[in-house]
């Protein structure tokens, strides 16, 4: 409940992080006295028909973003949201209505639309007073009415690692539903956060660590980096003070210095776009105490240029793109530090040009380069956006440039993978580990497209990123141009071309869940392997087969065993043993099919496994003194038989090989495709026939295919193997 959140009666660790972390030279705007204000909303006399002092801060920031804003429902917001207060304090002694004013302030600086600011000023009202839903809709409209119902389930819910995970589901169904209630949380957290310094120690810890673990993460997601960098110093501050105090010490140390390196480079950058006829706000943008923390820590004794970045703003895309050029010609370049945001935007609709030059004395200053347009989206992320669920002709634009009314791709990712999850625990386990990622790749598709990962992300991650859950037929990739397996850990910058195979019916392997890191490939391999079980626990003795999976993971060993017949499988060839009813296994080491000479041993449970005579297997279970049973081909004539091609690489391969495949009646079981030596590539399938007097038929089609030199039968090992 926000009410227990209270201003500190004294400067404590929850507030020094709003010292200005640099020392600034540039005029910091003042923070508003809201218990000053708190005293006139409840002493002051406001006429009905005008806004009362107490928000007139919040008005002026809201109309330097919407200069044309109906001010009228924020009015009636604030009447509701003081009398319904009224009475109620803080626990620091300040009226309460304070709370959602200042909330509402945080999120109008950062430029949110009306409705959104009116929700915040009564965020708080239906779970702590008399005011009902219905009344809100009555006054105010359904949108408003969702927006703080949403808020107020937000309230009831435990962030820590007890959550229910049911729970946090609906929650942030809630949030992707419409992105400005979490909004509203964030920044109900962060005034909270401000507020916190006069709590237990042992209460800060723990809300700080909620923040860190949940809506810190989320901050990021969503793009509004304003509220991430403030809430990660708070956190600091909170969780590590004596690191805090000595990154503190550093910056005001800094800030003493006589020469500031900084503003020299500023100087020098401001010339050369001026010579250049490029019109651009040339700033300093200082670093908050968590940035400079982790470069003390990756760079060591800090350098003045160290403790901040400068900030480019022009007005168009090109522009950036101007600057970058008479940068990289003018002064000297830290080429290694350079990424382009502008064409590939990150997860969360951030765009910007990161470089960095080189000062006269030798230190590295970092320069952004964006639009204000791209400025705002980046500090804001989704408030910036206003509204983004309306209708296009009430969207508005900023400086020439259209505002994107989509959803983040996480947000949206998460509405599916909450969707895909077999049940709510699986849903919160792989979203806590989706949170806990926040380095993110961008990788490159064929057709020029592009995928956004987070860092150590597979092939397989790619796979379903690109296909959901048709990636289940994915058999291979191409990274930079090269085969690769499905478990190959992706760079960024990595171009990677997915393989696919024909059969709309194919299935993903148990292994798969090794390599996927994304929770749209883990949720989505999960729920097949939820909804096809193995029969008898063969899944965890065979993985292979359990699930007839195009895997690029190395063939069963010589022991595993492929079951003959099985739920939504044909039978295959008729086996006749001398032990009637007992069930019958193709042995996966060396597949054999019709006519192939066989002999068969009992396994556990009473299974006969059949072999080819030539198998190492056999040579084996002979030596140690297994008795044979014997077995023999009956009338029935399908079968799975085990493949190698051999080819010299060539684009679209195994796209080729897989159809001609396909076209012969062979439904791929599994394959493995080894990376290239000299040019050229060992390919191993295992398919199922829907009758085994096709297998030569099969063999010539795939020999057929261009670049392909063999086809054989996988062979026996032989006992010295």
């Amino acid at each position: 409940m926000n009410a227990e959140a209270v201003n500190p009666a004294t400067p404590g660790p929850a507030t020094s992080g709003h010292v200005a972390p640099t020392g600034s030279r540039r005029k910091a705007r003042p923070r508003l006295d809201l218990r000053r204000l708190g005293r006139a909303a409840l002493l002051g006399t406001t006429a009905r028909d005008r806004l009362p002092d107490a928000i007139g801060h919040v008005v002026d920031a809201h109309r330097a973003h919407h200069p044309d804003a109906d001010l009228e429902p924020l009015r009636r917001a604030y009447v509701l949201a003081e009398s319904s207060h009224r009475g109620q304090m803080r626990k620091s002694g300040e009226p309460y209505i304070t709370h959602p004013l200042a909330v509402t302030l945080i999120l109008a600086e950062l430029g949110a639309e009306t409705t959104t600011l009116t929700a915040s000023l009564l965020h708080d009202t239906v779970e702590d007073t008399d005011v009902t839903l219905d009344q809100v809709r009555e006054q105010f409209g359904e949108e408003v009415r969702y927006l703080v119902d949403g808020v107020t389930k937000l309230e009831k819910v435990d962030y820590g690692a007890a959550a229910e995970p049911e729970t946090f589901r609906k929650m942030l169904v809630a949030t992707g539903n419409d992105v400005r209630v979490m909004s509203i949380k964030l920044a109900d957290r962060l005034h909270n956060m401000r507020t916190l310094g006069v709590m237990r120690p042992e209460k800060q810890e723990r809300i700080a660590r909620v923040t860190r673990d949940v809506l810190i993460p989320l901050a990021e997601r969503l793009g509004v980096q304003a509220l991430k960098t403030e809430l990660e110093d708070l956190v600091f501050a909170i969780l590590h003070p004596e690191e805090y105090a000595h990154t503190r010490d550093l910056i005001v140390r800094n800030a003493a210095r006589a020469d500031d390196p900084l503003a020299e480079v500023a100087d020098d950058v401001r010339k050369v776009l001026r010579e250049a006829d490029i019109t651009a706000d040339v700033l300093i943008r200082p670093r908050h105490f968590v940035s400079v923390h982790r470069v003390s820590r990756k760079r060591g004794p800090l350098r003045g240029a160290d403790f901040g970045r400068l900030l480019v703003l022009v007005n168009e895309d090109a522009d950036c793109y101007g600057v970058l050029g008479e940068l990289h010609t003018c002064l000297t370049p830290v080429v290694s530090e350079f990424k382009d945001f502008i064409a590939v935007p990150k997860f969360n609709l951030y765009q910007s040009l990161h470089t960095a030059v080189t000062g006269a004395d030798g230190q590295v200053v970092e320069v952004l380069i964006r639009t204000h347009q791209m400025h705002k989206v980046a500090e804001a992320g989704v408030v910036a956006l206003g509204n983004p669920y309306a209708a296009p002709e009430e969207q508005s634009a900023s400086d020439g440039e259209r505002v994107d009314p989509t959803r983040p791709g996480w947000l949206s990712r998460l509405l599916d993978w909450q969707r895909a999850a077999p049940d709510p625990d699986t849903f919160w386990s792989t979203l806590r580990e989706d949170l806990a990622q926040d380095r993110e790749i961008t990788v490159f598709r064929p057709d020029g497209g592009t995928l956004g990962l987070p860092e150590g992300a597979t092939c397989v991650d790619a796979a379903y990123a690109q296909y959901g859950e048709d990636a289940h037929a994915c058999i291979g990739a191409r990274v930079n141009g090269r085969l690769a397996t499905l478990s190959t850990v992706l760079k960024d910058g990595d171009t990677v071309q997915l393989l696919m195979g024909q059969d709309a019916a194919s299935e993903p392997s148990r292994e798969w869940l090794e390599h996927a890191h994304t929770p749209a490939a883990r949720i989505a391999i999960q729920r097949w392997l939820t909804a096809h079980p193995a029969p008898d626990g063969a899944a965890a003795a065979h993985p292979d087969a359990s699930s007839r999976a195009r895997s690029d993971d190395p063939a069963p060993p010589p022991s595993a065993d492929v079951p003959v017949a099985g739920p939504g499988r044909p039978a295959a060839a008729q086996v006749l043993t001398d032990r009637p009813g007992a069930p019958v296994r193709l042995a996966g080491c060396c597949t054999p099919v019709p006519p192939d000479e066989v002999t068969g041993f009992a396994v556990r449970g009473g299974a006969v496994t059949v072999h080819r005579a030539q198998c190492a297997a056999v040579a084996r279970m002979k030596g140690v003194g297994r008795a044979e049973v014997g077995v023999r081909w009956g009338e029935g004539a399908e079968c799975r038989v085990t493949l190698v091609a051999e080819s010299f690489v060539r684009p679209h391969l195994l796209a080729d090989l897989t159809e001609a495949m396909a076209l012969e009646g062979a439904e791929i079981v599994s394959a493995t495709v080894e990376p290239p030596d000299r040019q050229q590539v060992r390919h191993t399938y295992t398919v199922q026939l829907p009758d085994a007097a096709r297998l030569p038929a099969l063999m010539r089609a795939m020999r057929d295919v261009a670049g392909v030199f063999d086809v054989s039968r996988a062979q026996p090992q032989t006992s010295g193997a």
